[in-house]
């Protein structure tokens, strides 16, 4: 018996999951985003226009608060 083949990684996987009992498709890019649709053509296109129209938002950090030195009386 031979063993079951290990699910496929890199950052060219694409994968369309139909979602049991209903007519929904789930569409996973490499990078985790995910969409919902009923009609496979429209999640292709969505997955291979990937990454374009989404970007990993930047995070930008907050500027440091001036502390407060306690004055001397």
């Amino acid at each position: 018996m031979t063993e079951p083949a290990s699910m496929l990684t890199g950052d060219r996987i694409y994968r369309i999951h139909w979602m049991p009992g209903t007519d929904t498709l789930r569409g996973i890019c490499h990078c985790g985003a995910e969409r919902v649709a009923e009609e496979p053509v429209e999640l292709w296109e969505w997955l291979l226009a990937h990454p374009y129209g989404h970007q990993p938002k930047m995070v930008v950090p907050a500027p440091p608060t001036p502390s407060r030195a306690a004055v001397p009386a």
